[in-house]
């Protein structure tokens, strides 16, 4: 965990201090049962539930010293345990009974990513919200669609937003889904048979805990799951990635067509002044990376040796906390970027009339083969004309340039101007269909719709 990309809350989750307590929880919830089923004497959890105040009374777990204790030990559950029998007292001799060391550490880790995904869930509220309410805002604000790069067909910013929106709801959802698969309890004891502990005893820890018993644990939790769950945070990470490059592209100096917030005082390049670069969501970009690079790991993770061994811990000792830390930075950083996004709806009008009515060359393809044109000469109708109007546009020095002699819209002009094509279609429907305002409202007559798809 890099302080850099770190947010507090999320932080202190993978903490020891957090670590400890949530084994201390499970140790107390587990005694707590077992004196009621007559597997320990009485007074075991109330020693338990001492050592804790004792411990928070000193500010909380000695970290220090359970390190040293493991220095000798080279167990870090043992260690914990010799560190909480110094408050506990007698009583101590009572704790952990017939569990292994598997209960603790895979039940605290279910416990640790349900609370990170709890952050996360809140995290991807914040950016879902900004989306909608500038999706909104935007829903008939018209720009250029593009396909390859290129210019396609109008639709709206606010259509854009939309896409990412609905694809960010489905991140929420797998999340969700992931969250109540991890969200398992294993107090099963070694190679989990229960022989040495009463399965209702992890029944009670698992309730205890806003945890379900795991259906077999085979002494450690299956791995699947984190699977899923690491899984379930690369496609949000993916998605926000998504929508940090269009808004990177949407930059550009060449589009201009929105830009992240530059602060007052901000400052772009150490050489140049001018410069008013994207870096937030190029740091959304590369963040977007990291998390998806625990993927592979956590698969891995699924496959071990027989009923356990500890392959996978190292793993999620590293992966655990980096995956929920940097997920929670970028998508608090892009609820940032979209809820200050500043928009140029001018320049995206600009940006759609660059070439004239050139986006309307399917709306005059469709035309000619209603009015009686095959498709294919339909198309090599509208293509030649089209070409025209692109180098018309595209080089004022080039013959089509000159030819059309710097019109507006050189594709209706080259139309209007081709025999063939006002034999199917005479120039009043042209100008019906080429008409700038008409063909916007035409190409965004279904956007009502789509908003009910995507907001309901």
């Amino acid at each position: 965990m890099i302080p850099r990309y770190s947010r507090p809350e999320m932080v202190a989750i993978w903490e020891p201090q957090n670590r400890f307590r949530i084994w201390l929880a499970i140790e107390r919830h587990a005694a707590f049962k077992m004196e009621e089923l007559g597997i320990v004497p009485p007074g075991v959890a109330e020693a338990l539930d001492k050592a804790q105040a004792a411990i928070d009374a000193r500010g909380g777990f000695d970290v220090a010293r359970i390190d040293e204790i493991e220095r000798v030990t080279k167990h870090d559950v043992i260690a914990f345990l010799t560190y909480v029998a110094e408050f506990a007292g007698p009583e101590s001799r009572f704790v952990h009974q017939g569990m292994t060391s598997s209960d603790v550490l895979d039940t605290c880790l279910a416990v640790q990513m349900s609370q990170a995904a709890d952050l996360l869930l809140a995290g991807l509220d914040r950016l879902l919200a900004a989306l909608k309410a500038r999706a909104l805002e935007h829903k008939l604000t018209p720009t250029i669609g593009r396909s390859h790069g290129i210019h396609a067909e109008p639709t709206s910013f606010g259509v854009k937003l939309a896409t990412h929106y609905a694809a960010l709801a489905r991140g929420k959802a797998r999340l969700a889904a992931a969250r109540a698969e991890i969200a398992t309890c294993a107090i099963s004891g070694a190679v989990g048979t229960f022989a040495n502990v009463d399965p209702r005893v992890e029944e009670h820890v698992a309730a205890a805990l806003g945890l379900t018993p795991e259906t077999v644990s085979t002494q450690v939790i299956p791995r699947d799951r984190h699977a899923a769950f690491f899984a379930a945070l690369a496609l949000v990470a993916s998605s926000l990635e998504a929508l940090a490059i269009e808004i990177r592209h949407l930059q550009r100096s060449e589009v201009r067509e929105a830009e992240e917030f530059f602060s007052p005082g901000q400052k772009g390049s150490s050489a140049m002044p001018h410069k008013r670069n994207p870096v937030l969501t190029e740091n959304v970009t590369g963040l977007a990376r990291v998390v998806r690079s625990a993927v592979i790991p956590a698969l891995e993770n699924v496959a071990l040796w027989h009923e356990r061994d500890i392959s996978h811990s190292s793993v999620e000792r590293m992966i655990g906390p980096d995956a929920t830390v940097t997920l929670d930075f970028a998508l608090a950083r892009m609820a940032q970027v979209v809820e200050k996004l500043v928009v140029y709806p001018a320049r995206m009008k600009d940006n759609l009339l660059a070439f004239g009515s050139l986006f309307n060359s399917q709306r005059v393809l469709l035309a000619l083969t209603q009015a009686g044109v095959s498709r294919e000469g339909a198309y090599a109708l509208v293509q030649r004309n089209a070409i025209k109007a692109w180098h018309a546009k595209a080089s004022p020095d080039s013959a089509e340039a000159k030819e059309a002699g710097g019109q507006r819209d050189p594709f209706a002009w080259y139309l209007a101007r081709d025999a063939e094509v006002t034999a199917a279609l005479p120039k009043a429907v042209l100008d019906e269909f080429l008409d700038e305002d008409k063909a916007l409202a035409y190409h965004l007559k279904q956007v009502d719709r789509i908003f009910e798809r995507v907001f309901g």
